[in-house]
């Protein structure tokens, strides 16, 4: 499984993007997926998670009310929308992808990860 995170850029705080998280493979739509970020200087962190069907997701207390994640298997495409941004959610995102496990917010839960895009959040 290939995964191809996109949708970062530069936005002001109080806006909105998109993150998109194309992956290749028939097996994606067995798979539970999770975003993830990683700011300058701190460790990678769990933002979102959601399972095989999109039934169940899970989100970071940080994120909790402003950040949504969803998925389109036919698409093979999962997605974190993500509103009321805050210079705080400046990061690299991942998108990661896994037969489910049992969690969903390890990053030893994914063996298959993306290569990240960048979200810088101006405040």
């Amino acid at each position: 499984v290939q995964l191809q995170a996109s949708g970062g850029g530069l936005v002001q705080a109080g806006g909105s993007l998109r993150l998109s998280c194309a992956a290749s493979g028939r097996t994606f739509r067995n798979l539970a997926v999770g975003w993830f970020r990683q700011a300058p200087g701190k460790e990678r962190e769990f933002v979102a998670g959601i399972s095989w069907n999109g039934g169940r997701t899970f989100h970071s207390d940080s994120v909790t009310g402003r950040f949504t994640i969803s998925r389109d298997n036919a698409k093979n495409t999962v997605y974190l929308q993500m509103n009321y941004l805050k210079s705080e959610d400046t990061a690299v995102y991942y998108c990661a992808a896994d037969f489910w496990r049992g969690g969903y917010s390890l990053n030893r839960d994914y063996e298959y990860w993306g290569q990240g895009t960048l979200v810088t959040v101006s405040s």
